[in-house]
Parts: C-alpha cells; sequence; structure tokens
C-alpha cells in the first residue's frame, strides 16, 4: 500500500488564520524598506524584521529552521537565496534581495523583495539592475493572476516564463522553486516558477502557495557557499527574488503577504483580488 499524500487543502477556518502571518511577514519586509541604504549592514536589516514580527506577536519562522540563526536571508548582488545576515555593509548599487517569514500562532508567512540601492557613479549598473527586479517583480504578478484563473498549479511557472521569454528571456532558476504553505514554512506542493510538462495539482479553494521566481542576468546554475547556506549564481551574474504567499479561496484570490491583498500589483491584470470572509 502507498504512502498517503498529504491533504494540500485549507478548510476555511484555516485560510483564516493565515492572514494574520502573512501581514505580520509583509511589515517585516515594510521595516526593512525603510532602512535598506549604502552603510546599513545586513545584519541591522535582520534586527528591524525582527523587531517588527516580535512586535507584531509573531516569532521569525526562519529561525525555526534547523541551524538557521536569523530572521531574514539577505542576497546581495549574484547571490540568489539564503544570505545570511551579518556584517556586511551595503554599497552604493547593490542589489539586495531580501526574504522573511512570520509565524503567529502556529501558522506562517513568507515573502521577499528586491531592492537596488542608488549610486550616482554608476548609473548604468543601477538601470541594470533595476530593470532586472522589476521583471522578476511583474513575472511573479504574472503567475498570481495565472492562479486567479489556473486549472492546474503549473500554469503559474508557465506565466512567468511566457512574461520573461517576451522581455528577453532572463534566467529563470530552477534548482529552488516555490512551495505550499501553513502550518509549516515549507509544504507540499512544490510550485515551479518555470514551465514543466506535468499539470500539477488541482487549482481549487484552500490551496495556499508560495510563488518566488528567481531571475538572473546570466546562466541559471547556482552554487552552496562554503557557509553553507548562501546560494549565488555559478558565472558571478547578478540575481533578484520576489515573493508572495497566496490563498485560493471560494471567491478568488487574496495575496496573504501584500497589505492589500494584492491590488495594486494585480489591477494592471485585470485581476481584482478578494479578501478572504
Amino acid at each position: 500500500m502507498g504512502l498517503r499524500r498529504p491533504d494540500i487543502y485549507k478548510t476555511p477556518e484555516e485560510l483564516r488564520r493565515l492572514v494574520e502571518p502573512g501581514l505580520v511577514t509583509g511589515a517585516s519586509l515594510d521595516a526593512v524598506a525603510e532602512l535598506v541604504a549604502p552603510g546599513v549592514t545586513t545584519a541591522e536589516l535582520d534586527a528591524a524584521a525582527e523587531r517588527t514580527i516580535r512586535g507584531l506577536g509573531g516569532e521569525p519562522n526562519f529561525m525555526l529552521v534547523p541551524g538557521y540563526r536569523h530572521t531574514v536571508c539577505t542576497s546581495v548582488n549574484d547571490a540568489v537565496v539564503h544570505g545570511v545576515p551579518g556584517l556586511r555593509v551595503l554599497r552604493p548599487g547593490d542589489l539586495v534581495s531580501v526574504d522573511s517569514g512570520a509565524q503567529v500562532d502556529g501558522w506562517n508567512g513568507d515573502s521577499a523583495r528586491t531592492f537596488v540601492l542608488d549610486d550616482p557613479d554608476r548609473p548604468e549598473v543601477v538601470a541594470r539592475r533595476r530593470r532586472l527586479s522589476e521583471l522578476t517583480e511583474q513575472s511573479l504578478w504574472r503567475g498570481i493572476a495565472a492562479l486567479a484563473s489556473a486549472r492546474h498549479l503549473h500554469e503559474v511557472g508557465a506565466a512567468i516564463s511566457d512574461f520573461l521569454e517576451d522581455e528577453g528571456d532572463p534566467g529563470i532558476v530552477e534548482d529552488y522553486v516555490g512551495h505550499g504553505i501553513g502550518r509549516s514554512m515549507h509544504e507540499e506542493p512544490s510550485v515551479p516558477n518555470y514551465r514543466v510538462r506535468a499539470k500539477g495539482p488541482a487549482v481549487r479553494p484552500g490551496l495556499v502557495v508560495a510563488i518566488e521566481p528567481m531571475v538572473t542576468l546570466g546562466g541559471i546554475d547556482t552554487v552552496t557557499q562554503p557557509d553553507g547556506w548562501t546560494v549565488t549564481t555559478a558565472d558571478g551574474s547578478d540575481s533578484a527574488h520576489w515573493e508572495h504567499s497566496v490563498a485560493v479561496h471560494d471567491g478568488g484570490i487574496w495575496v496573504l503577504t501584500a497589505a492589500d491583498g494584492g491590488a495594486a500589483g494585480l489591477a494592471p491584470l485585470g485581476i481584482t483580488p478578494v479578501p478572504i470572509a
């Protein structure tokens, strides 16, 4: 007899329980956005996120990962994901992806944003990195918008791929993908950020996933650094990372980690998110 696959669909009450951790996670990234600038250390960004999460009654769920002692991951320039906060001082022109998560009453949120710091001495570098971040963010919203009408989950990755191919085909990292989220930060199902042949599970009320494209200006191969956490591009090219946790419910979709439920990001795509009742 085969093992029973865990149920990936949440009840209406469980969906309601996911709203608060999503908002707390988003607030932690708002705190980072207010602070991130040249001269600030990645440890200071981490501390700001932790203060915000704990001040709102949550706990940093990244700290619950065995061996990880920080609230956020700070991935700079060629770092794709899992960069460890520390004494690194941010410099003008840096591209900084910050991934954060909060747990509230046993339920989880997960979200990431990329920031590009001003550098008047290197406008071409700033412009290139900002375009990469903007394309990555826009591809995320295409994936979220696809979830609103998709029959199967892997239509999300196809939408992300279609958009990026039309924009010159920057590289979509395949070594790391999105995931389900709920009682644990990482749950089934996996959510590829790129086109795959399989359809994936049905999209229906109760599905909650973190969609998180990681996009590079070069190749898609990655390397884990000696710290055992930081993942960089193998060719040293820049990488950006954007992520939101999104719930499908009877009324539509709701972006749990956006204060407006994703209204601003989805409006240009003709999608209106519906609050979870």
